[in-house]
């Protein structure tokens, strides 16, 4: 009876949380017509506070561009996990349910040993509706994606494509290019393919790549889609980018903001410092700090637009935390007495990351190892640093008996690094902390205090001034091919290494390419009005439910 008990209690509070979570939300929202979502992948507190500690070392200001906005903290979580991934967390953002790691803005299966959100086992893997995509359809309003890792990643891929699989690039990519965006950028050359090209001629889509000048020379035309890349997939860390070949994060949200501004409908663009998460994974200190403030300059650059523009919301979090950063780890004796120049002295002097190094090393002579560590890093490596940077798994081994043992030269230099700091990890994964929130609303309505994933979903929602419920253009949008199509013949197959749908009525004839917005009816093409979704764990083509039409 007693264990009755307990599981009644879990149940109600699991069906309270978006009761409970909601009390912080600001019901009363003034839409505005245009909404700039910007996420610092990965981002703890700890980052933050020594990103600007960084700065005032080195005489750049007592503050960053984000500090008179912060307004409350965000609790991130999966369905199934306080801890969450990328995936899930931002999917929540743009789709107003928690998932599972893994999960592109689909439904999560349940989880019933963990779920700590309640989960309807009959809607696992239905791909959702997300803020981007209702954006578009609801309010015409122009789109955007500034990233500076390969444009499907997990981030990314959240806001405009649906999959169990945020690896699933072959299903990803191709699902963001119908998605019809007015802007694209960042990394990810290598994933365009053919097809994709061949839709970007078709639509209108101007693409670059790896052209820093025609990407500066673009100039706003109204509802133009442009997509500009640089590098094969991810963008080296701004402090090791070279800018004659690859624009900063605050040029490509500028950039993009002067396209989607000449849409008269508005836009909504999401800006992802993408790389703080990496450098975290990587217990990479100067790159967690410097990675921020290139992000935190981008947010500059937006508040300055939404300023002038009068017109425009901001809304500035991450994702989930990571590694567990922090300014004071053990070995720090006497913490309270520790020196502005004690923390921040060295740091400053790190002119790489430890991958940025890394690259330079690998090409040099093991002769050249010590000056150029000290050239930029300001260290004077020991002998048996140096024996550790020589022996790395990736440039050659000192004892082929140590093979086994070795480690590549970027985690030895990172040890390296940190030795001679005072910061601390307590993880190279995500953590569970919330994270800050930060926003601006030209009338000031913005979310305050403690809110969760769900609360942001419903406020990007609100200042929007999306009419329709999420889960109700779900049901219109991603309905399922065997309810849409009943009583007809129904056929999938494959063409390409993509499964096809193909409907038979009469003499009339529908083909439905997944992971993409063209259909073919009796092979003349047609826009279907979004991105057509397969899943092949439920063996489903998630399409719209007005296709049904063409067959009457």
């Amino acid at each position: 009876m007693k264990r009755n008990i307990s599981l009644l209690c879990l149940l109600f509070l699991m069906l309270a949380v978006p009761v409970v979570y909601a009390q912080n939300y600001r019901k009363e929202i003034k839409p505005v017509k245009n909404v700039i979502l910007m996420i610092p992948d990965g981002t703890s507190i700890g980052v933050v506070s020594a990103a600007r500690w960084y700065n005032y070392y080195k005489g750049l200001g007592d503050n960053l561009n984000i500090d008179p906005y912060i307004c409350g903290t965000v609790k991130t979580f999966s369905s199934n996990a306080p801890i969450g991934d990328s995936a899930p967390t931002t999917s929540c953002y743009m789709t107003g349910v928690p998932q599972q790691t893994g999960n592109v803005s689909i439904y999560p299966p349940a989880d019933p040993n963990k779920d700590i959100y309640p989960v309807d086992p009959q809607m696992a893997y239905q791909p959702l509706v997300t803020i981007l995509e209702a954006a578009k359809m609801q309010k015409n309003k122009a789109t955007g994606l500034v990233v500076t890792v390969e444009f499907p990643h997990a981030t990314p891929a959240d806001c405009a494509a649906h999959h169990y699989n945020r690896g699933a690039y072959k299903y990803l990519a191709p699902q963001m290019a119908y998605n019809n965006l007015n802007v694209v950028f960042g990394g990810g050359n290598s994933i365009i393919t053919d097809d994709i090209k061949r839709h970007f001629a078709n639509n209108g889509t101007r693409l670059i790549q790896n052209d820093i000048d025609e990407f500066k020379q673009i100039t706003p035309v109204q509802d133009e889609k442009v997509w500009a890349l640089f590098a094969e997939k991810e963008l080296p860390y701004d402090v090791d980018r070279d800018p004659a070949k690859i624009p900063s994060l605050s040029e490509m949200t500028e950039k993009a903001l002067e396209v989607l501004s000449a849409n008269e409908n508005g836009f909504f663009l999401m800006v992802e410092g993408s790389k703080v998460d990496w450098a975290a994974h990587s217990n990479d200190a100067v790159g967690c700090i410097t990675e921020y403030l290139a992000f935190d300059k981008a947010v500059g650059v937006a508040l300055d637009f939404a300023k002038k523009d009068g017109e425009t919301a901001i809304i500035i979090l991450p994702d989930h935390g990571n590694s567990g950063f922090t300014i004071g780890r053990a070995g720090l004796n006497r913490y309270d007495k520790a020196s502005l120049e004690d923390l921040f002295g060295n740091v400053t002097k790190f002119k790489r990351t430890a991958e940025g190094l890394e690259r330079i090393l690998l090409k040099e002579k093991p002769d050249n190892f010590k000056s150029v560590f000290k050239e930029n890093t300001g260290i004077e490596i020991t002998k048996e640093e140096l024996n550790k940077l020589l022996s790395s798994k990736n440039y050659k081994e000192a004892d082929y008996m140590k093979k086994s043992e070795s480690e590549n030269m970027v985690r030895t230099i990172v040890s390296i690094l940190n030795s001679r700091t005072y910061f601390g990890f307590t993880s190279g994964g995500h953590t569970g902390e919330e994270v800050f929130l930060a926003a601006y609303h030209p009338q000031g309505d913005i979310p305050l205090g403690m809110n969760t994933n769900i609360d942001i979903n419903r406020y990007l929602f609100s200042v929007l001034g999306l009419q329709t419920d999420l889960a109700d253009m779900t049901k219109q949008v991603f309905a399922k091919h065997t309810d849409v199509f009943a009583g007809l013949k129904c056929k999938v197959s494959n063409e390409h290494d993509f499964p096809v749908l193909t409907v038979k009525k009469d003499n009339e004839i529908l083909k439905i390419p997944a992971y993409k917005s063209v259909a073919y009816l009796n092979e003349v093409p047609f826009d279907v009005g979004s991105v057509v979704v397969y899943i092949d764990k439920t063996k489903t083509f998630y399409l719209p439910a007005n296709l049904i039409e063409k067959l009457k």
